[in-house]
């Protein structure tokens, strides 16, 4: 299944945060984790619809590794694998 968003959203795969402790310890799969902020860009939308009609292109592409706020992205879930949902807004930084 491909998933095309649309107006300005966006959807990332999160990437997996450190699983190992500062001190060395290697963190089991069971343990609560925090939502993650940062992923890779799957797919992106055309854009938003400004005031005066012209569509304002993204900043964004796919491939982007991007940092995002906490709780913006909606969670969704596709075969088995999980994705986030969110609003250009949403995203805080590019990382290059």
């Amino acid at each position: 299944m491909k998933i095309k968003p649309l107006s300005d959203h966006i959807v990332i795969e999160s990437i997996g945060q450190e699983e190992k402790t500062k001190s060395g310890i290697f963190l089991p799969e069971t343990i609560e984790k925090e939502r993650p902020e940062q992923g890779k860009v799957i797919a992106v939308g055309p854009g938003k619809i400004s005031s005066s009609g012209k569509r304002v292109p993204m900043e964004v592409k796919k491939n982007d590794v991007v940092l995002f706020t906490k709780y913006g992205p909606n969670e969704i879930k596709i075969k088995d694998k999980d994705y986030l949902i969110a609003r250009e807004e949403d995203i805080l930084a590019i990382l290059e």
